[in-house]
């Protein structure tokens, strides 16, 4: 799909909770010339959880006619509900995305079985490649590295995104899977590390504000130059940690509405970042000048 930093990026809202569709598209031609590989539209950063069908695909068809093939555009179209994930999934196929995010079924915490059961009903119902989701700090489950190891002989999952922070699982994963089945960081403190088992990039959250830094992270690694990519995977670290103080996407909107991006709010149950998780956001962002002293 692509090798790289792809942006989890957010979806930006008016004042009274529609969608701002004129902002989105800021939002993306800001990412095509500041070197982001791919656009990851309706994930968890997008607060997918919080739009309906309708607004769902309405971005995501928005997002694939505005990057025009620029650079490929995945779409979320995860579901709990296996028969609501394919319609989305096929929804976002005809709208012309060049691939989708699936995240694992959230609170239903179906066993192995059911977790091979559910991905390949997706993935057969599609004809363009997937990227498994493994979030268990979300969903409440962790994807068996024997499902992932299974599901990566479906010729239509090409990876993964792994979010668990765990990277001894990485790298069970990268022993098991071969080398055509991308490997994806989803956590953005630990890039390079995720990249020295064989990842092929980030799905990120910090190239919301960040994204050529992002980008280069990956790229100075995969061109040899590991010291200077470790260098600037270290510098970004505070940044990255105050953008998880509260729940994602709750720091980072505000990070972007703070430099002037005007993105608008969150979304409830989302609720504004804290006075106390504020201050130590604003103060990491004054060491990268991101904001004015």
């Amino acid at each position: 799909m692509f090798t790289g930093s792809g942006v989890a990026i957010i979806t930006p809202f008016k004042e009274d909770g529609t969608i701002n569709f004129e902002k989105l598209g800021e939002l993306l031609e800001f990412h095509i010339k500041n070197s982001t590989d791919a656009i990851i539209i309706t994930g968890t950063t997008g607060e997918a959880s919080t739009l309906n069908d309708e607004e769902h695909i309405a971005v995501i068809e928005y997002t694939v006619k505005k990057i025009n093939k620029r650079i490929p555009v995945i779409a979320g179209t995860g579901s709990n509900d296996t028969a609501h994930g394919i319609k989305l999934s096929k929804k976002a196929e005809e709208v012309g995305v060049d691939g989708l995010l699936q995240v694992t079924p959230y609170y239903n915490r179906t066993n192995k079985q059911g977790l091979i059961n559910h991905f390949e009903a997706i993935a057969n119902s599609v004809n363009i490649p997937i990227i498994l989701y493994n979030v268990p700090g979300r969903t409440g489950i962790n994807i068996p590295v024997e499902v992932v190891e299974h599901l990566s002989k479906h010729k239509n999952i090409i990876g993964i995104k792994e979010a668990s922070g765990n990277i001894s699982y990485v790298a069970e994963i990268a022993r098991r899977v071969e080398e055509e089945f991308y490997i994806y960081s989803g956590n953005d403190d630990i890039i390079v590390p995720t990249l020295s088992l064989g990842g092929r990039g980030v799905i990120s959250v910090i190239a919301n504000i960040m994204p050529k830094e992002t980008h280069d992270i990956v790229e100075l690694f995969l061109t040899g130059q590991i010291k200077e990519a470790s260098k600037l995977q270290l510098k970004l670290k505070p940044f990255i940690d105050s953008l998880f103080i509260e729940t994602n996407p709750i720091p980072i909107k505000k990070a972007m509405n703070l430099k002037g991006y005007e993105v608008g709010p969150l979304r409830p149950p989302l609720y504004e970042l804290s006075k106390e998780s504020t201050k130590i956001l604003v103060n990491e962002m004054k060491k990268l000048n991101l904001i004015k002293e």
